[in-house]
């Protein structure tokens, strides 16, 4: 099995920078998605050409530094095999020094389109590629490195490289195969057949290809994705062959391997019933559906904006779920600070909305063995305990933070903060009362004068603070708004939150600026001549921001992410 985990590592490794998600039939070329069944366990597609040049000259340093357990485990290894995939993992870490190195390595152009999908179990990814002798060198060098030799083969006219991965006591081959342009790479031997290798070669079309299907587009489409690529995974095709033996392709090669060890693992899922109640749930949520809503590559910064959905037509989750969006601060939606974090949740609606969806998965009464357990599970944690700690927490709408700006210095052994701008809020429908309510359990907040007017009282004057906190940190109610502060931008976002008003806005927001986060930190560093690491200085210049929202709409779980990143 360690083999086969290296195969996916240097897979998931060529993947990386191109392996990107959208797809329309209008702009991709109809003849690749012929060869890709319409039931394909996984699918990824970058149909217009993503510049990979400028993508790897984009890369920070930091994130293009070879590992050390890398070159020790190839140093050590000693299995041809296992050589073979670290040779190749390496040659393609080295190969990131810049954007023309890598495509020199490779043998791409500068720009690159790319498919990725299974055929049962079996995965298939098709790259350009306009140098084919270059990358057939760097399979020749890999050769050399690990004492693996290939096998060349031929399919009809086609010339191709298999390269032996024995495992699991099966023969299985890696195939490498270039032609018109593009190469393909993908496995072959006793899970696979002829026909299925000429499926993946490209000389035979799928039985039922995704090109004769409209999912693609209408997923572009529903989501709001760009018409660039597609990515998903279709919980359909993986749960027909957790729960058959033959009802598709996945189905039957698993069966064919659970033969060869003469045990079924799956044996409590194939069964009739299971099959019946996990395909209907598996209706409910048939796709986990990638794709991008912004896209912009050059040589010194990357901007990616990606949607993620867990579609869903379980109206009654849903709307649970919907019922929790609680109230989210538009400083959580600004982009200058360090770090921002947002909860928004409805404390009034959480026990009904958790007790909804607890209703809903008891219902109907499984038979399957494994799902009647996983109720049994979920019925000893009635959700209506909750409701002891929302009667509490009464008319809280959210949480959130952010930290705006800091400073700290270096004492002896002590890390002391000296300079500090951000707050934390915590969004309700009378935060005084809420405030006093706590001040029951708590000794310490009694003395606090805090009222309703706006004015802010000096936290330090009252409550011991932490030693290494040197700053003043106030309290103050805004509105309807509990909010703590330091600083001159802590005080200012403080007086913007007051005017505004709760909202069910959003359920969860986190965004944070790495090279601002890091910078304090590493200048007081610098200053007591303190060399961590080799990649301290990539830290001082690591352009990355990265921001992350999740919701819920009428089509499902929704998570967006948006990543800015440079040198």
């Amino acid at each position: 099995m360690k083999k086969v985990l290296m195969v996916a590592m240097v897979l998931a490794a060529l993947l990386w920078g191109y392996f990107v998600s959208q797809q329309t039939t209008e702009t991709a070329p109809p003849t690749r998605l012929d060869y890709v069944p319409e039931d394909t366990l996984l699918f990824s597609a970058q149909f217009t050409p993503f510049p990979i040049k400028d993508y790897v000259d984009a890369i920070p340093e930091v994130q293009k530094r070879k590992p050390v357990e890398l070159i020790l485990w190839l140093h050590e290894e000693e299995d041809p095999q296992v050589r073979f995939f670290l040779s190749l993992l390496d040659r393609y870490m080295t190969a990131l020094k810049d954007g023309q190195t890598f495509i020199d390595t490779f043998g791409f152009p500068d720009k690159i389109t790319s498919y990725f999908y299974t055929l049962g179990a079996i995965p298939v990814l098709k790259l350009d590629i306009v140098n084919p002798e270059r990358f057939w060198a760097l399979l020749d060098s890999v050769e050399a490195n690990s004492g693996l030799k290939h096998i060349e083969r031929t399919l009809d006219d086609l010339s191709y490289r298999a390269y032996p991965v024995v495992d699991f006591g099966m023969q299985m081959d890696l195939i490498f195969a270039i032609e018109n342009g593009v190469l393909t790479v993908t496995l072959s031997g006793d899970l696979s057949s002829p026909t299925l290798l000429k499926t993946a070669l490209g000389r035979l079309r799928a039985d039922s290809p995704l090109s004769a299907t409209d999912k693609v587009p209408k997923m572009i489409s529903e989501h709001g994705l760009l018409a660039d690529g597609l990515g998903f995974v279709n919980h359909q095709t993986l749960i027909k062959g957790l729960t058959t033996t033959d009802g598709n392709l996945l189905a039957r090669q698993l069966t064919q391997l659970f033969e060869q060890y003469r045990h079924d693992p799956l044996q409590e899922l194939r069964t009739s019933v299971c099959q019946e109640e996990l395909t209907t749930i598996a209706e409910n949520w048939p796709h986990t559906v990638l794709g991008y809503r912004a896209l912009d590559v050059n040589d010194n910064k990357i901007t990616m904006d990606l949607r993620t959905v867990i579609e869903s037509h379980n109206g009654t989750i849903l709307g649970a779920l919907n019922q929790l969006r609680g109230f989210l601060p538009a400083y959580t939606q600004a982009e200058d600070g360090l770090f921002t974090f947002g909860l928004g949740l409805d404390s009034k609606e959480l026990a009904p909305a958790l007790t909804k969806v607890w209703n809903e998965l008891l219902t109907p009464k499984y038979r399957c063995s494994v799902l009647h357990e996983l109720q049994g599970d979920i019925q000893r944690h009635n959700p209506m305990m909750v409701s002891m700690f929302t009667s509490m927490a009464n008319g809280v709408k959210g949480i959130a933070m952010s930290v705006q700006d800091y400073e700290v210095n270096l004492t002896g052994q002590l890390m002391r903060i000296t300079s500090l701008d951000g707050l934390v809020s915590l969004s309700a429908e009378e935060p005084l009362a809420l405030f006093n309510m706590v001040k029951v359990f708590d000794p310490t907040l009694a003395q606090l004068p805090l009222k309703d007017d706006g004015s802010a009282i000096e936290l330090n004057s009252y409550l011991p603070l932490p030693s290494h906190l040197g700053v003043k940190i106030y309290m103050a109610i805004k509105g309807q708004h509990l909010v703590v502060f330091s600083g001159e931008k802590g005080k200012q976002l403080s007086q913007e939150l007051a005017k505004e008003k709760l909202s069910s806005n959003g359920l969860v927001t986190l965004s944070t600026d790495y090279g601002k986060m890091a910078a304090p930190l590493m200048n007081v560093l610098e200053l007591n001549d303190l060399r961590l690491s080799p990649e301290r200085d990539d830290l001082k210049e690591y352009d990355m921001k990265i921001k992350l929202q999740l919701d819920v709409t009428a089509k499902g779980i929704q998570v967006d992410s948006s990543t800015q990143m440079g040198k």
